[in-house]
């Protein structure tokens, strides 16, 4: 249970811990129609969709192995942003499903896709709890998305830029950017590509 006095410093729900639950139910029936009599590699990108992926595996009516691995970035440049992860995943040959809490610049979950399918995998899909298209830096669409979001900083469902708030079980607005929660669109009220 989050104490009150968490829940007063995040206010600003974005996204209630209901609407998160029913939404990654409806993932987790799209998921398993699509990989229906495979084995899918879920590789969860931490730290920010820890609680995502736990819930979203539990989803899944079909066989699930999770892998974790934990990206990070370093400017090689002015114009060059190397990108790290570790550990390495053993995906030869798998369907393999990589699980973000958010996309933003989509740059690390394109880099990580372009790595997994070079590393042998069959089919390489993306998951994403939340989808800041407005941010988006290269043509990226995740396959499976639970909501669109327009917030520059969020905290809770295990989102946390400073680590507090990740306990939240719902997605609130970090700092003194509050903003009309209308402003979050719903997966259904965005047409797919």
């Amino acid at each position: 249970m989050v104490s009150n006095s968490l829940n007063r410093q995040y206010p600003n729900v974005l996204v209630s811990a209901g609407q998160i639950r029913k939404r990654v139910q409806e993932m987790g029936r799209e998921i398993s129609n699509d990989f229906q009599g495979k084995t899918v590699y879920v590789v969860c990108v931490l730290e920010n969709a820890f609680m995502f992926v736990a819930d979203l595996v539990r989803e899944l009516d079909i066989p699930v192995i999770c892998q974790f691995m934990k990206p990070w970035s370093s400017e090689a440049s002015a114009t060059t942003t190397e990108i790290f992860y570790s550990p390495e995943v053993q995906v030869t040959g798998q369907h393999v499903l990589l699980v973000e809490a958010l996309v933003q610049s989509g740059v690390t979950s394109e880099f990580l896709m372009r790595n997994l399918m070079g590393r042998g995998a069959s089919s390489v899909k993306l998951a994403a709890l939340l989808d800041k298209q407005s941010a988006r830096r290269v043509h990226l669409q995740p396959d499976y998305y639970g909501f669109l979001l327009n917030e520059s900083f969020v905290v809770g469902y295990g989102l946390g830029g400073t680590h507090l708030g990740r306990n939240l079980p719902y997605v609130a607005i970090a700092g003194e950017e509050a903003r009309d929660p209308k402003e979050l669109l719903p997966k259904e009220a965005v047409p797919k590509p």
